[in-house]
């Protein structure tokens, strides 16, 4: 593990830029930057638009190691190169941007009122394969429904089974259950899933730490308690589906939190626009998102 970045994510200002929308997801977000489904017409076409995209964002004078401290990757991303340089080199190297890979395969259907993860096949592999190209960490999301005391357990208990795979590897895991922001028991799932955690965090060694990414309370502060937790290297918030102006403000709330955004980050990007329109919204975006982050 690389001592420097360690310390980065640790106690640098900034926030973790999530850039690994997966296959799933991938139509979604170029549809937002005005990339029809009609433009591909095969996978291997929508990833290489949606690897433009991410190149165009990643390459951004904007974008820069002095606002972000970090971006997760999607595996595809992670295996193709930015500016000649494969993407995590290109990321730590050029940009001081420390780099993470999303590592889980999807959720699985819907149990007391939860979303588990699907098994990551061939894990093992992918970890050997992210150490070798020099990424950080990992980032693996579930989805809360309902305040199911049960289904809550799972979800933390299978995060956390999966994390101390990962830290064996070498790698420091973001673990993401995240409560869907529809639901109409968000805060009573919130309050079982700090005790969750919580519990998580207090079984694992003294060396070893992961962070948590999780979505925007109900109650200002209520996750206070896993921020201030030693085996807590830091806690991120995820958008969960709110616009980039709710998402900070409700962040900016959260004292020790900073954001992990996605779709909010990217939010007013256009393949139309100019570079010179494009790295001024996305410069807008971030500062935005860094003064939401440093509360």
């Amino acid at each position: 593990m690389d001592q420097t970045q360690f310390d980065k994510i640790r106690s640098a200002r900034g926030f973790v830029a999530a850039l690994d929308q997966s296959g799933g997801s991938t139509p979604g977000a170029l549809a937002r930057y005005g990339i029809d489904a009609s433009a591909y017409a095969s996978d291997a076409e929508m990833f290489d638009l949606v690897h433009a995209m991410r190149s165009r964002i990643i390459t951004s004078p904007s974008f820069d190691g002095d606002r972000i401290l970090a971006a997760i990757l999607f595996e595809d991303t992670m295996d193709r190169e930015v500016d000649g340089r494969l993407t995590a080199s290109y990321l730590w190297d050029v940009k001081r941007i420390v780099p993470f890979l999303k590592v889980d395969k999807g959720l699985a259907p819907e149990v007391d009122g939860t979303r588990v993860m699907n098994p990551i096949t061939a894990l093992d592999d992918l970890l050997a394969r992210a150490v070798e190209r020099g990424v950080f960490g990992t980032k693996m999301r579930s989805v809360i429904e309902r305040a199911e005391s049960r289904g809550i357990g799972a979800v933390v208990d299978q995060q956390f089974d999966v994390a101390a795979r990962i830290l064996e590897a070498g790698l420091v895991p973001i673990i993401e259950p995240e409560i869907d922001i529809r639901s109409p028991e968000k805060a009573e799932a919130e309050d079982l899933l700090l005790t969750a955690l919580a519990k998580g965090l207090d079984q694992l060694a003294l060396d070893q730490h992961v962070m948590l990414k999780l979505t925007p309370p109900e109650i200002d502060d209520h996750y206070l308690p896993l921020v201030e937790h030693p085996r807590a290297l830091r806690v991120v918030a995820l958008s969960g589906g709110y616009s980039r102006e709710e998402a900070n403000a409700r962040l900016a709330r959260q004292h020790g939190i900073v954001a992990s955004f996605s779709r909010a980050l990217t939010e007013g990007l256009s393949v139309d626009q100019t570079d010179a329109d494009f790295d001024a919204a996305l410069d807008a975006s971030i500062a935005g998102i860094f003064a939401a982050s440093t509360t």
